[in-house]
Order: structure tokens, then C-alpha cells, then sequence
């Protein structure tokens, strides 16, 4: 077994499993024919049902309206269920489909007062104008929810424009690599937080970079625009990683000077940088302070590529001095590079216990790094009940 390889037992085990082992979960990996499932679609389908439902609401309040008051004594009404319907429709519907609710609604009630002989009373009567108001009312509300709408959805683009420009998605091949990555926000309906990667070719190989910004919020993005900017300037520029590691340090280091706060002194970016030269089947990868990358081969053994040497995180350089130095390894063919955040690995479940990225990929393939990558996605969702704490950053790069 080769140094930094995972452990005895089922992690070294060629194709995943031994006569008698359990079968793995079916929710990650593939199904011993090659081909990957993925997992959500059933989740997917369980929201499409449960949507659908919702949207059908103030229907079936208003049949179960009328047929409440077709079985029951005239002196009955099921005015509560009408004055609802409307008020559902409102944030469901658009502006007309609001507007033929709340009709719909005074129509079944004035015709159902007429047949029961009771609409010159004068509790029918108020009853009535009780729901028509409600029903106009609703159509009022519907149009504020559509302008609220309308302002989310635009704020919702720029927040895309903003990722597009911060995070641009690397193109799936690139000097003969197959890459992809994705970025999983731990707060709802966010797009970019203090996470990143980047990919850059370069005249001596691919390289790339992951990271992880201290803090939150736009001064984590700000210093995520500064890194990857420092980064494709750097790639391109030196002659080799560690040149590429030093002029991120001095990036953040002018970085900070600018910031204001607990940031200007506490300030750092957990980072793995990679380069990948051009056909030489080796992996080079300097580590400051991040998770170890982890190296997937094609028969399911799993590697993790930890520092020889641990060094701290960029903009740390005051703390000491550690010289970079980059630590190669094989990366054969049909090998898949894996890169995180610690999104990936912190993520807990109900019991507290953290999510194993080892354990979960240890004796899976995968054909595609896309596939990788959405599987490990959704797993980690199911793991952490979808609640997850922290962002997180994936990058996956496989060599053919």
C-alpha cells in the first residue's frame, strides 16, 4: 500500500466490495453496471406533488364549501371556507386567477343562498358582503406579492451575474482534463459567500486553485474577488506553485491593509493549489491550511493527499515563515481529483456526526467528475437533513 493511502479494510478494497460485505448505499455511487445513479429524483418528485397540491387548495376549499352546504340545513354555511379561498389564491395565483377565485367564490355563494331561500336574510347578507370584500381584497394582496416577486426575481439575477463574474464555471475540458464544479450556499436562495475556485491554463499545466475565505458576507466576497483575480494573474505568470502560493500572500497581505475591523488582523484564506502539467500523469499540490484533496482511481481505491508538512493559511504570513513546497504524485488515467471545502466535511447529521467524504466514495466510480459531483451534492443534503451549516465548494477534475 502506498504512503497516504486510506487504511486497511474497505477502504483499500478494489471495486467497493468482498463476498458477504453489505451493499453500499444505493443513493452514491454506481450499480455495479458503470453507470452512476443519481439521487434527488424522487425528493423531486415528492416537491412537484406536494406543489401541485398547494396550488390546489383554494379549489378544493371551495368544493368542499359547496358540498358542505348542499348536505346540510340551510341555517349551515360554510362561510369560513369561502372567505379562505380567495385569501390562498393570492400568493399562489396570478392577478386573474385570483380574480375568477374570488368570483368563482361569490357566485357559488349567491347561487347556494338562492336555492337554500335565504339570501334576504340579513346574516346572508353580510355574509356575503364578507366575502366579496375579502375577494377584492385578495386581489389587492396578489398584486403586492407580485411586485415583491418581481423585485426577488431581479435580485435573484444579479446574484447570478455576480457568481457568473466572481465564479466563473470552468469549461468541462481543458488541455485534456474533464473538469466541473459546483457551489452549494448554506443559506437559502445565496449564491456566493466566502468559497471558491478557479481554474487557469497555463504554459506549465493546469492549475488550480480551492479556497476558503474567513468571515462572512460581501468583505469574504471581496477578498474571494481578490484571491482568484491574484490567482489567474499568478498561474499564468510563474514558473512554478509555490511562486504561485507566495504572490496570493502578498495579494491578501495588501488586502488587508484596506479592511477594517476584527478582518484587518484576522484576515486569512484556507487554500490547495494544484497544477496538473501537460501530459506528464503527475499531481502537484502545495496545501495551506485546507482539507487534503483526495484522489479516486478508477478500480474505487481512495487516496487522500495530505501535507507532509502542514502551513498556515494565506495572509497568516506574519505568524511565520514555512517555505512552500509543492508535493507530487502519480495521477494515472481514469483517476478523478477531488477538491473541497470544508462545507464538505463538517456538514452534520441529526447525531452530530461530521459527513466522511472517505468513507462515503471509498469502492465507487464515477464516469463523469459532473457526476461526481452531483451525487456527493445530494448526499451531503440528505446527511445534513438539508440544513447546512457552512458553504461549500467542489471542484472535481478527471484525466481520461
Amino acid at each position: 500500500m502506498r504512503p497516504g493511502d486510506v487504511g486497511e479494510g474497505p477502504y483499500a478494497r478494489a471495486g467497493g466490495r468482498l463476498p458477504g460485505d453489505p451493499v453500499p448505499d444505493p443513493g452514491l455511487g454506481d450499480d455495479g453496471s458503470g453507470a452512476t445513479r443519481l439521487p434527488g429524483r424522487a425528493e423531486g418528485r415528492r416537491f412537484t406533488s406536494a406543489h401541485t397540491l398547494v396550488r390546489l387548495l383554494p379549489l378544493l376549499l371551495v368544493v368542499v364549501a359547496v358540498v358542505y352546504d348542499l348536505l346540510t340545513p340551510r341555517y349551515f354555511t360554510a362561510g369560513p371556507l369561502y372567505t379562505a379561498a380567495p385569501l390562498l389564491a393570492a400568493p399562489l395565483y396570478s392577478r386573474r386567477g385570483t380574480l375568477f377565485t374570488g368570483i368563482a367564490v361569490v357566485g357559488a355563494v349567491i347561487g347556494l343562498q338562492l336555492s337554500k331561500g335565504v339570501a334576504h336574510y340579513i346574516d346572508s347578507i353580510t355574509e356575503l358582503v364578507t366575502i366579496a370584500t375579502v375577494a377584492a381584497l385578495a386581489v389587492l394582496v396578489n398584486g403586492f406579492v407580485r411586485r415583491t416577486d418581481e423585485r426577488l426575481a431581479t435580485a435573484r439575477e444579479i446574484a447570478e451575474a455576480a457568481q457568473r463574474a466572481v465564479l466563473p464555471q470552468p469549461v468541462e475540458r481543458l488541455g485534456g482534463f474533464e473538469i466541473a464544479a459546483c457551489y452549494e450556499a448554506a443559506q437559502a436562495d445565496a449564491f456566493i459567500g466566502g468559497d471558491l475556485y478557479a481554474v487557469q491554463d497555463s504554459p506549465r499545466g493546469i492549475r488550480l486553485i480551492v479556497g476558503d475565505v474567513r468571515g462572512k458576507g460581501m468583505g469574504a466576497v471581496a477578498a474571494v474577488a481578490v484571491v482568484i483575480g491574484a490567482f489567474r494573474e499568478a498561474a499564468e505568470q510563474e514558473a512554478s506553485l509555490e511562486a504561485v502560493a507566495q504572490r496570493l500572500e502578498r495579494a491578501l497581505a495588501r488586502e488587508g491593509t484596506r479592511r477594517e475591523g476584527l478582518d484587518a488582523f484576522e484576515g486569512f484564506t484556507t487554500a490547495v493549489l494544484v497544477e496538473l502539467p501537460h501530459g506528464d500523469g503527475v499531481v502537484r499540490v502545495v496545501n495551506r491550511g485546507h482539507p487534503p484533496p483526495l484522489l479516486l482511481y478508477a478500480d474505487g481505491r481512495l487516496r487522500m493527499l495530505s501535507a507532509r508538512e502542514p502551513a498556515l493559511p494565506l495572509g497568516m504570513g506574519e505568524l511565520g515563515v514555512w517555505p512552500d513546497r509543492a508535493e507530487e504524485t502519480t495521477f494515472p488515467s481514469g483517476a478523478t481529483l477531488l477538491l473541497y471545502t470544508d462545507g464538505l466535511s463538517e456538514a452534520r447529521d441529526a447525531d452530530g456526526e461530521f459527513y466522511d467524504p472517505c468513507v462515503r466514495l471509498t469502492g465507487r466510480s464515477f464516469r463523469h467528475p459532473e457526476a461526481l459531483l452531483d451525487v456527493l451534492a445530494a448526499d451531503v443534503r440528505r446527511h445534513s437533513g438539508g440544513g447546512m451549516a457552512d458553504d461549500m465548494a467542489l471542484l472535481a477534475v478527471r484525466r481520461p
